[in-house]
């Protein structure tokens, strides 16, 4: 595996790549990775000759108040894992080499649609921040395909949106969410669940679970459903940040007469936020 933390020597060597007709699969991350990440580096290969997987922990998408400094970096480990799963290259940029001006005055890319519900009502900045960092990494990787994992559903959505706006050629793939054998969507701040926080995890897709059997109830009210499962996840320990029903596409509160249905949901349980989700099609 070739490693890069230069992003000019890093696109030099894609343009070399590109002019032997190789295509590129792109799977960026903020490293401490896991089975989730692993297994979108395994798609990856399916969908291109070559793979680069980045390591970047981006300060931009981080609030004044949230886990930027203790996010866990675990670099020499991440290493050996994506040698293992048959990665060829890894960009491991520092914030000097993405944003040489400073973060603060750095130019920034925003999309202005899907970014003001669930997570980007509670974390204002955020997805402008990832939209920044993502245009910057695509630029330097040049890649033809890139895989987002859908449990940052809303972030699948505005990369999309972004990729398609700014007419970019590329193809984005969401990949299915891994989960844990209880249940719990993989995350790199899972690690941070005490104990017995672990054990009560499962409710949180255990409640997504039971709100997707009862919409498919025809008579059974929206707003009802979504009470309940904030009652529910309270009662067990969860300092709920949101409970949502939403149409798919657009992420516009859900009406009667919709039938894409997504269910998300983002969670205090002690120290981390989790967050998950479930596509619902009522066809």
């Amino acid at each position: 595996m070739k490693i890069f933390s230069s992003p000019t020597e890093l696109q030099s060597h894609i343009v070399n790549l590109k002019k032997q007709g190789k295509s590129v699969a792109f799977v960026p991350t903020m490293g401490n990775l896991h089975q989730g990440h692993l297994s979108l580096v395994e798609l990856a290969k399916q969908k291109a000759d070559i793979v680069v997987c980045s390591i970047f922990v981006n300060p931009t998408q981080f609030g004044p108040n949230e886990d930027f400094d203790s996010y866990p970096r675990t670099l020499e480990q991440d290493t050996k894992k994506l040698e293992q799963v048959g990665n060829q290259i890894l960009f491991t940029p520092t914030n000097n080499d993405i944003y040489p001006q400073g973060k603060e005055v750095h130019s920034s890319v925003e999309v202005n649609r899907l970014t003001d519900k669930l997570c980007g009502a509670s974390r204002p900045g955020h997805f402008r921040g990832v939209t920044t960092i993502v245009n910057i990494l695509f630029n330097i990787v040049q890649p033809d395909v890139a895989i987002f994992g859908k449990k940052d559903y809303q972030q699948y959505l505005v990369i999309r949106a972004m990729v398609k706006d700014l007419m970019m050629p590329i193809k984005i793939i969401g990949a299915e969410i891994a989960r844990e054998p209880n249940g719990l969507a993989m995350s790199s701040r899972n690690g941070f669940l005490a104990e017995q926080e672990k054990k009560q995890s499962s409710y949180l897709r255990e409640v997504i679970l039971l709100s997707q059997k009862q919409l498919e109830d025809p008579k059974k009210d929206i707003n009802e459903v979504k009470l309940q499962a904030c009652k529910l996840l309270q009662n067990k320990g969860f300092k709920v940040d949101y409970f949502e029903i939403v149409e798919r596409n657009t992420l516009e509160l859900a009406t009667s007469n919709d039938n894409e249905l997504l269910i998300a949901a983002a969670a205090w349980l002690g120290k981390p936020r989790l967050i998950d989700n479930l596509e619902v099609n009522l066809n």
